[in-house]
């Protein structure tokens, strides 16, 4: 059957006469009776009743229409769902991870995904705490630690390494510890217990080579990892520090190079009730293509 004339047949069935099928297919009255009497030809059954009033469908008519109208609703559908798949993403991204994760790892990076999708209005909010997704305080959270609440979807994206760190001119003053039992000797930073830490073992400089009856002091204490990146590069001390923050820094060096921290997985956690965003997909894919050359 031509397809062609199966949409004009659609299209008089609907209307119920060949005159408003020919208004709506911008056909002439004659043209669309010629296609439906070619079509019922090659069926070799009548399609309509025709009477002064209008048209009305036989079986086989009623048979064939209940057909095309499926038909033509499923690819209607589909057109919709292909429109709207080549429609750019656009509207409020709210993005939220820790201050350490979102000032050195993210941020250099989001011009690239912003200059892809100009559409989408980015807003970053850099917190060591957590805001709560559910309440759409913000709509991605990248984490350190697996959500809590059950209405979340996860995705798992890297491993996250820690070492621990000097700059050149602490170990020119200093020296570098050849045994983490050394670290009793040196300044050490750390993240401070006035806040909830992003991770419970964020303080495992302290612990590393210790032993109880000599607990470690600090030099210093701050509140975010970030304040303890920019010590340990102004040459105060050593710090155990995520990978990630010193990739492409020259100013802080590997020390004790065996010893690591716990490795980490970070998590991109978005509401069930936004899995078939378009912002989120593409800034998911966006980070996915990200981690794959870079390691945490």
């Amino acid at each position: 059957m031509d397809w062609d004339k199966l949409r004009i047949f659609h299209a008089v069935a609907k209307a119920g006469s060949f005159t408003h099928a020919g208004k709506s297919l911008s056909l002439s009255q004659s043209a669309i009776s010629r296609q439906v009497s070619s079509l019922e030809d090659s069926l070799e059954n009548a399609l309509f009743h025709r009477h002064a009033r209008g048209l009305i469908l036989t079986e086989h008519g009623e048979t064939l229409y209940r057909t095309t109208h499926d038909v033509f609703h499923k690819l209607a559908m589909v057109e919709a769902k292909i429109t709207e798949d080549k429609e750019r993403p656009s509207g409020p991204l709210k993005i939220t991870t820790t201050v350490a994760l979102g000032s050195l790892w993210l941020t250099p990076r989001i011009k690239e995904f912003i200059d892809a999708y100009p559409e989408v209005e980015v807003h970053l909010m850099l917190t060591d705490s957590e805001l709560d997704l559910s309440m759409r305080e913000a709509d991605i959270g990248i984490r350190l630690s697996p959500p809590r609440q059950p209405d979340l979807i996860q995705r798992t994206l890297m491993p996250v390494r820690s070492h621990i760190y000097a700059s050149p001119g602490y170990i020119e003053e200093y020296g570098a510890p050849a045994r983490p039992e050394d670290l009793d000797n040196h300044k050490l930073i750390v993240y401070g217990h006035d806040l909830a830490p992003p991770v419970p073992s964020i303080n495992w400089i302290l612990d590393i080579g210790a032993t109880a009856s000599r607990p470690r002091k600090p030099i210093l204490s701050v509140n975010n990892l970030y304040g303890v990146y920019r010590a340990a590069r102004g040459g105060l001390g050593l710090a155990g520090l995520p990978d990630y923050m010193i990739a492409h820094d020259s100013n802080l060096f590997k020390v004790l190079p065996d010893s690591q921290g716990p490795v980490l997985q970070a998590h991109f956690v978005y509401p069930e009730e936004l899995r078939h965003s378009k912002r989120i997909g593409v800034f998911r894919d966006f980070l996915l293509r990200k981690v794959s050359k870079n390691v945490f």
